[in-house]
């Protein structure tokens, strides 16, 4: 009995010398995000990120007490970017999906919010289910919850799909789409500019499991390391300052 526990607590030892020596130092994290998705993150008139996913990362690695570093990505090549080693997270609004599981891991969410049909003022549409938009042209950012979204629920839709959220909106504005579905607080802030007086929210749609940031599947430690970090900035009052500063509501998600 001595011996087996002797060779087990040898084993486990080495099973633990084995995984440090294994485990990767997070003292520096590079970020991923895409800088064209204002107020979660857009790049500012001195080419530099901004917005309240940039400041929930700068917290979250204020609490880790790690360096990061930004890296802007286009938004259909942000995963595979990830994979690919670029960067170690993504923070860039991405909703917690059973399809994005499938290829990546997801801290706890940061942030949770619905998505909203934004039409033309006095379009009439109030009806946005596939009866009441029949005959409608339908946009969206692809690669999106929004975008899966459109794919699936309107089928024989003609549905345009678009690299920047900028893109749906100028087409929406121009006519060239009658409606499109993105997240109610994107479109709000659009809805503000000059060119979004245009058009208005008219109906909500609850999508996703919230947002969280992405992580490599094999960087479990990183994933559960931000996760605490997101409860800590939380706790802490943090998180509660820079939701403050971009809006007039809670987006915590629960």
């Amino acid at each position: 009995m001595r011996l087996f526990k002797t060779i087990a607590l040898t084993a486990a030892t080495l099973v633990a010398v084995t995984l440090s020596a294994e485990a990767k130092d997070w003292s520096t994290i590079r970020i991923g995000t895409e800088g064209a998705f204002p107020p979660f993150n857009f790049i500012d008139s001195d080419k530099q990120l901004q917005g309240f996913d940039i400041d929930v990362a700068k917290a979250v690695c204020a609490n880790l007490k790690a360096t990061c570093t930004f890296v802007a990505q286009d938004w259909d090549g942000i995963i595979p970017a990830l994979q690919a080693g670029k960067f170690d997270a993504i923070f860039a609004s991405m909703s917690i999906t059973d399809e994005r599981k499938q290829v990546v891991d997801f801290s706890r969410a940061y942030y949770s919010t619905p998505s909203a049909f934004i039409a033309v003022k006095g379009s009439g549409i109030t009806d946005v289910s596939p009866e009441g938009l029949k005959g409608k042209t339908l946009g969206a950012q692809s690669s999106t919850i929004q975008s899966g979204y459109l794919e699936k629920a309107y089928p024989g839709f003609e549905v345009k799909l678009y690299p920047t959220q900028d893109e749906v909106n100028l087409d929406l504005a121009s006519g060239r789409i009658d409606a499109l579905l993105v997240d109610k607080i994107v479109g709000m802030d659009w809805l503000k500019t000059k060119d979004g007086g245009c058009c208005e929210i008219v109906a909500d749609v609850p999508l996703g499991g919230g947002v969280g940031a992405a992580v490599r599947k094999e960087d479990t430690d990183l994933r559960d390391a931000i996760s605490k970090a997101v409860e800590a900035i939380k706790a802490d009052g943090t998180y509660d300052k820079i939701n403050a500063k971009y809006f007039p509501f809670s987006i915590w998600a629960n």
